[in-house]
């Protein structure tokens, strides 16, 4: 048995892959031409978010199971995988903690101006320090959006270490651990002195941050997404930071132009290439769960994270 590896994975993960009798293909390209040209022959793949298409999946001829190496899985075309039998699962939690601690950091990074006050010290610039505002978070509130186990390890971390009070909008969590729940995103927004997103993108979610929620933001706020993209509302932001609404933001997902947009006009955008997940810890536990939904579907299992019904499984 064969599974193609569309990006690269932690070498453990391929390990157990090798020590089950299944042989990691490597693909030298994550581009879907030449995916759809590797998989066939191949019973799994395993997809970071490079995703997998429609057409590289219609491409396959003996594929079971698609994994998604960490929770989000937009990109992958789970219709055209439910038609063609393949069933489609995540590794949901296994990068959290490396997720929720980056978020922490952007919002340090946020409050204190550090890569703006980097940047100007490297060039040479003088009075950075008396130009800007720069504020402290402990003791403030924080609005956690999405109580999945990202947004509760952030909310654990901002009270145990800033003594922050936690609000949390997540109309699907049951558990907030006993912090406090608001009814509403607005009126969270109206309270926060910061605001994480942890929700995944469905399409009530879509611009979550627009500018409707915008214009209910305490003013001065920080905002922060380690989620998807697709939550924000970037020209909406970009106006808000211009008029001081947010006072900054900590974006680790984004579209493809927004750091050379109207976004990085300010100096008060942070833009990190999706570094949520990319610490060797959360890599490997990240990998090792991937390999094991693959060895469980390809044994006839049915992964705990499976995210569709197909046909072919269920028959």
């Amino acid at each position: 048995m064969k599974c193609l590896i569309v990006q690269p994975v932690h070498a453990d993960g391929l390990a157990m892959l090798r020590q089950a009798g299944v042989e990691p293909v490597l693909c030298p390209s994550p581009d879907m031409e030449t995916v759809a040209r590797m998989i066939p022959g191949c019973d799994a793949v395993i997809t970071r978010d490079a995703g997998l298409s429609a057409a590289a999946i219609r491409a396959s001829d003996i594929l079971r199971v698609i994994v998604v190496h960490g929770a989000g899985h937009d990109a992958v075309d789970k219709d055209a995988a439910t038609q063609k039998g393949v069933l489609v699962c995540n590794t949901p939690g296994a990068n959290a903690r490396s997720v929720s601690e980056l978020a922490l950091g952007l919002a340090l990074a946020a409050a204190r101006r550090i890569p703006a006050a980097d940047r100007s010290e490297r060039s040479g610039k003088q009075g950075f320090r008396e130009m800007e505002i720069f504020t402290e978070l402990s003791g403030k509130t924080a609005l956690i959006v999405g109580w999945g186990a990202t947004g509760a390890g952030l909310g654990r971390m901002l009270q145990a270490a800033l003594e922050m009070r936690i609000l949390v909008h997540s109309p699907r969590a049951t558990d907030i651990g006993g912090f406090e729940r608001v009814s509403t995103l607005l009126e969270g927004l109206r309270q926060a002195d910061l605001v994480s997103l942890h929700t995944p993108l469905r399409p009530e979610t879509r611009g979550l941050i627009g500018e409707g929620s915008l214009a209910h933001v305490k003013h001065g706020a920080i905002l922060v997404n380690t989620a998807r993209a697709g939550l924000v509302d970037e020209p909406a932001l970009a106006d808000a930071i211009e008029t001081g609404r947010i006072s900054a933001a900590g974006l680790d997902v984004y579209s493809h132009d927004a750091p050379t947009g109207p976004l990085a006009k300010t100096g008060r955008v942070i833009f990190t290439p999706h570094l949520g997940g990319a610490t060797v810890e959360a890599l490997r536990r990240v990998a090792v769960g991937s390999a094991r939904n693959v060895l469980a579907a390809l044994s006839g299992e049915r992964p705990a994270t499976a995210l569709n019904e197909p046909a072919r499984m269920s028959a």
